[in-house]
This record gives C-alpha cells, sequence and structure tokens, in this order.
C-alpha cells in the first residue's frame, strides 16, 4: 500500500510502528530526526516502511519539524567532471543522513544563480551549497534575510566572513608551477578555464603567476590563453602557442580537461610529450592516470569536499559546532606528461 495523502499520515505512521514493534514516536523521531535513534532501529523502521511502501508526507514533517530536511546546490554546469563527482559525492552523502538534493545550474550567470537560489528557497530548502565566492551582490542579503545558511565549496579564504571548504587554489597552481621550473623549464605557458565569474580559475593563474614571478621569469601576454570548458578550445589555444615562433616548452593548465586537449594537439602537431612540450593539469581526473601519456596534475580530493560541505549544513541546522573554513590538501601527481625541456630551447 501506498500512503501519501494528509488525512493517512497518522494511520501510515501507525502501520509502520506496528510492522517494526516500534512506538508512533519513534517513527516520528526516525522520520524527522534521523540522528536521534540508534542505526538498528533506524534500520528497522526503513525496513518497515520499504514493506509497506510508505512515503512519508514532506509537508507534515515541515510543519512539525520546520525543516525540510533539503538541501540546495547551485552549480555553474553539470558538464564540468569535478562538478558532477562533487554533486554525487553531496547527494550519497545526504542521504546516508535523510536529506535530499535539489540541484540547479547557473550557467557562470550570477543574475542567474540569485534567480535560482530564490527557486531553492521558495521550495522551503534548510541551506544552499554554493561554488566559489564570486556571487551577485544580492545573494547573501537573500540567504540571511530568509535564514538560510550556504556554504561555498570548492575554495579555501579563511580570511572572509563567510563558510568555507576547499583547496586552495592559488597554492596548489603555484605548486604546479613550480614543478615545471625545478625540471628547469623557463619558457612557460598558460592555457587557464575563463576567469569571468570564476574565482578558481583566477586564483590558479595568480598561482601561476606568483610562481614564475618568485623566479625572476615573465609571461609575455601571447603566452597566456583563456578558454571555455572544452576540449575543442583547449585544442585551439594549443594550436596557437605551439605555433608561435618563441613558444613555449611547458603548458600549465587550469583543469585536466584543457591539459587533454593540449595533448592531443600536440601530438597532432607532430610534438612528442615530454620530450619537446611538457603539460600540467588540476584536478586530477579519474581517467588523466590512463592518458599517454599519463597527466601530471594536482590533485583535488573532491568528493571529500564536498561531503565536508554537506556535513557542515547538516550540522550547523542541528545546532552542532562545526569548522567555518576548511581547508582540504592538494598534492602534486607526476607522472609521464612532464620532463627537462630540450636543450635546444633552454
Amino acid at each position: 500500500m501506498r500512503l501519501t495523502n494528509a488525512k493517512s499520515v497518522k494511520q501510515g505512521i501507525r502501520a509502520v510502528a506496528a510492522r517494526a514493534g516500534v512506538s508512533t514516536a519513534s517513527v516520528s523521531r526516525a522520520l524527522n530526526n534521523p540522528d536521534a535513534v540508534s542505526p538498528s532501529l533506524r534500520a528497522r523502521i526503513e525496513q518497515a516502511i520499504d514493506a509497506l511502501g510508505y512515503i512519508p508526507h514532506a509537508p507534515a514533517r515541515i510543519l512539525s519539524s520546520r525543516r525540510s530536511r533539503t538541501l540546495g546546490a547551485i552549480v555553474p554546469t553539470i558538464d564540468n567532471t569535478m562538478f558532477a563527482r562533487g554533486i554525487a559525492s553531496l547527494q550519497q552523502y545526504l542521504s546516508s543522513v535523510g536529506y535530499m538534493l535539489f540541484l540547479t545550474t547557473s550557467g557562470y550567470d550570477l543574475d542567474v544563480e540569485l534567480q535560482q537560489a530564490r527557486n531553492l528557497i521558495s521550495r522551503g530548502v534548510d541551506g544552499l551549497v554554493l561554488r566559489g565566492d564570486c556571487h551577485h551582490d544580492g545573494l547573501r542579503k537573500l540567504l540571511a534575510d530568509n535564514a538560510v545558511p550556504f556554504i561555498n565549496v570548492g575554495i579555501y579564504q579563511p580570511d572572509r566572513p563567510y563558510p568555507c571548504v576547499g583547496t586552495d587554489n592559488e597554492a596548489a597552481a603555484h605548486r604546479a608551477a613550480a614543478h615545471v621550473m625545478e625540471l628547469g623549464h623557463r619558457r612557460i605557458g598558460i592555457v587557464s578555464a575563463l576567469q569571468r565569474n570564476n574565482d578558481r580559475a583566477s586564483a590558479r593563474v595568480a598561482g601561476f603567476r606568483r610562481a614564475l614571478t618568485e623566479n625572476g621569469l615573465e609571461l609575455p601576454s601571447q603566452w597566456h590563453v583563456e578558454v571555455p570548458y572544452t576540449l575543442d578550445d583547449a585544442r585551439e589555444a594549443a594550436r596557437y602557442l605551439l605555433g608561435l615562433k618563441d613558444r613555449p616548452t611547458a603548458v600549465v593548465c587550469g583543469n585536466d580537461v584543457i591539459a587533454y586537449g593540449v595533448l592531443l594537439e600536440a601530438e597532432r602537431s607532430g610534438f612528442s610529450v615530454p620530450r619537446d612540450l611538457s603539460v600540467v593539469g588540476f584536478d586530477d581526473l579519474d581517467w588523466s592516470r590512463h592518458l599517454r601519456p599519463s597527466l601530471t596534475t594536482i590533485h583535488v580530493p573532491t568528493g571529500e569536499t564536498w561531503q565536508r560541505a554537506g556535513e557542515y549544513l547538516v550540522r550547523s541546522l542541528a545546532g552542532e559546532q562545526t569548522i567555518m573554513h576548511r581547508e582540504i590538501d592538494f598534492s602534486l601527481v607526476v607522472r609521464e606528461s612532464t620532463a627537462p625541456p630540450p636543450k635546444s630551447l633552454t
């Protein structure tokens, strides 16, 4: 039987309680505050719910607990593998603690992000996960006016008064550029993601530049190309850089997709990686180690980052003490795509 309408809510809870051999109060606690009951009791109640086909009535639960047990997430796009991986980890965690996830996209448009936040708030979300810290001026006021907590994911900014969890993108990019300089490269190009409304991309470019400056190197304007998150655009950028008379011997990239595009175009153009050109990515996507040559890159624990974001909101909503600024460590993964520069170009 499926018990979903308002009149059958009490009857449904009684049926679940009888089947599980517990009180109706225990069933209500398990539905409205799963953490308040033991795992074994919660499992018995969930088995009874599954056996009866009972669907808890969401509006009634919201009225009784003043919580919808839903969180919203706004990401720029789901075409980005890192966002997809992060959302999957967030959803898996939320499901384990009895929360639902509403997902929307903004297309890197701050006005759209603000409207999506309004839409999610109107649907009763308890909190929001936001990508980065580049938002519409009215977004934080909207969230404050409606008492909706939020967290910025994918960045680490301890000097900002807003909760965040993520990697220090500037420091990670600095490490990537330092790696190729340690190999002897002095002619280093950058293919970054578009920086508009993307503070992660901007931080990575800043890290690349800082590493060069600290080593007395300049970045000629023609050696820095910004591209959208597509292989075609990355290949076009590589074609341009490799076609320069005074070309770079190493290219550090804003993400692994861009780096893959550079690898593809280098091969098509007759350049051997890493003999003629070193390439560094950022993110360490699952397939990066399977490329030929395998990709040297910055490993970012995306799944952990997004799970921590969910944990922050769930614990905050429960009134528990939380860490406002949480840094997630990165690491340089050295593989086959980097080597010392060709002697003829040093």
